[in-house]
């Protein structure tokens, strides 16, 4: 319990307040409508439907502020930067922003179905006793006029009119039914299977936030004043978008040439069927492209300086001028330019590796914008004396950049290194996908050993995606008992299926019987569900004993 509050309690405090005001205002607003004197004609004609209506309303108006403050990425990362002194508690929370996003999101949708469902429910009632279908006073309440000292209570002025003409004939039915329609697209077009596998559809319908906006302000123009709630949301975001386009505009190169290393040898010898090098240099720039269709582009931008596990979202003009897409860097603050690897995965990145595929040799690369760096969970990492880094394929690439800086910070002499032990795990499902980490892992394989250091960094890799044909080739069969692994070329020998993960954390723990772990995950959300819950079942009630704190990054 004590682990899952440290964890967890500040997260759920934040939760426990949002809710809690969520309620306040739902409750305060609909006893205000359904129990004022000033109402009381009002709900003779429309009931308790039109407490129904304007509760959600104020919900709505609380949630539309928060739902902008959690994408401010640059927001975000000056806040982060200035936390560093207030604790990994308080900057874990900065990590679940999409998370937070999404919990907004979806408290909108409801609010907004109940107050869509309450105010259909009026326009039926108000035309009802438009009709004369209820009471006498209903319809005398009906019929009042604008005079010096009184309004109508009843929009409908007309007898001979279908409901829907008062719904596409006024300000506020009109923008409804607008932000109802944006919001609807947005909301469907964010399920995870369309994101993952149409990116593009997700990214141009959630931009109609942009509608949804501007109807909100103009929908909610009169008593709850909607457009006093987003303001200033909406100005900060308007600050982060014009922010993006300066950066935009910031000229971005591409690294001077330098040689270009073939596949290794053990790559070559061992999968010479499946290895296809494709690679393009120019006198500007070095791109290289690996052999498991991973894109390695070096990149120099002046005044860019970053830290360990941040990401970029980059932009192709050649592909399409409004589209950005995240990516973590995989070089160390260390070294005078940053690098991503872009994993062929949908048709933004398959189009950016045929262009520079078809590069000519000596021709310019495609020009990229690149907006960022932002902070995440990975940058704590030096502030455990003991991290456990998980990665799952390309999500390697947050801990790439941290194991280079380590390198760094060892051939330096770094005396401000507190990290003292790195357990390093890489699930893939294929052979290939461990190609262009490998010769990183050697170089720290080989540093560790001529200082001395060969406990420092435990690293141990497992193929997920075999079976016994994969076990039983013939270059696994003849380089078993070799030094080197027949998959990586590494002293790490491959491990086949996936981690015990019980046994992994049970032998971190007896290995630091008084350290406070961080354990640090880039992959897929059932992996961080098991890794959550083992941090939660290994960490030691007495507080001076070990301590697992779980992190996971977050785009």
């Amino acid at each position: 319990m004590g682990n899952w509050v440290i964890n967890n309690g500040l997260s759920s405090f934040i939760l426990v307040v949002w809710m809690a005001i969520n309620i306040f205002l739902f409750v305060w607003f609909y006893l205000f409508y359904d129990l004022g004197d000033q109402f009381f004609y009002t709900r003779h004609l429309l009931g308790s439907a039109l407490a129904w209506a304007r509760a959600p309303a104020a919900v709505l108006n609380f949630n539309c502020l928060l739902i902008l403050l959690p994408v401010c990425r640059n927001l975000l990362s000056l806040i982060r930067g200035s936390l560093m002194c207030c604790g990994r508690t308080m900057r874990k929370q900065l990590d679940k922003n999409l998370s937070f996003h999404k919990l907004v999101a979806y408290t909108i949708a409801l609010m907004t179905a109940v107050h869509v469902i309450a105010h259909l429910l009026n326009v039926e009632w108000y035309n009802n006793s438009r009709q004369g279908v209820y009471d006498e006073l209903s319809t005398a309440l009906s019929n009042l006029e604008d005079t010096e000292t009184t309004t109508y209570l009843n929009p409908i002025r007309i007898t001979d009119i279908i409901p829907s003409y008062l719904v596409f004939t006024t300000i506020a039915g009109l923008t409804g039914v607008i932000i109802t329609l944006a919001l609807i697209l947005i909301i469907t077009s964010s399920m995870e299977v369309i994101r993952r596998s149409y990116f593009e559809v997700f990214w141009y319908t959630h931009h109609l936030f942009i509608v949804f906006f501007a109807g909100l302000v103009f929908h909610g123009a009169g008593e709850l004043s909607t457009w006093m709630w987003v303001i200033g949301p909406m100005v900060l975001y308007l600050c982060e978008r014009l922010l993006r386009f300066i950066r935009y505009m910031q000229r971005v190169t591409y690294r001077k040439v330098r040689s270009i290393c073939e596949p290794p040898d053990w790559l070559l010898s061992s999968f010479a069927a499946e290895v296809e090098v494709t690679k393009s240099a120019c006198l500007a720039f070095q791109i290289v492209m690996r052999p498991s269709k991973v894109l390695e582009l070096q990149l120099v931008k002046s005044g860019f300086k970053m830290e360990v596990g941040q990401y970029v979202f980059l932009n192709c003009p050649a592909i399409s001028q409004l589209e950005w897409h995240p990516f973590t860097m995989t070089s160390a603050p260390e070294e005078d330019f940053f690098s991503v690897h872009i994993r062929s995965a949908g048709d933004w990145t398959e189009k950016l590796i045929n262009i520079v595929q078809q590069l000519p040799e000596g021709a310019q690369g495609p020009r990229m914008g690149v907006d960022g760096p932002f902070g995440t969970a990975s940058e704590d990492v030096f502030a455990y004396e003991v991290s456990m880094l998980v990665g799952a394929g390309i999500g390697v690439t947050p801990f790439a950049s941290i194991l280079k800086s380590i390198w760094y910070k060892f051939k330096d002499s770094n005396p401000k290194l507190r990290t003292r032990k790195i357990y390093f795990y890489w699930l893939c499902r294929e052979t290939h996908a461990f190609e262009w980490f490998a010769d990183l892992l050697q170089v720290l394989e080989r540093e560790m050993e001529e200082r001395g250091m060969g406990n420092f960094l435990t690293y141990k890799l497992y193929l997920t995606g075999w079976d016994q044909s994969t076990v039983s080739a013939d270059h696994v069969k003849v380089r078993f008992d070799e030094d080197t692994d027949a998959v990586t070329g590494l002293k790490q020998k491959t491990n086949y299926g996936r981690p015990i993960w019980d046994k992994e954390f049970e032998e971190v723990r007896k290995e630091n019987p008084t350290s406070v772990v961080g354990t640090f995950l880039c992959g897929p959300l059932a992996l961080a569900k098991v890794l959550e819950k083992k941090c939660a079942k290994y960490s030691d009630v007495d507080p001076r004993r070990t301590k697992f704190y779980f992190n996971k990054e977050n785009f």
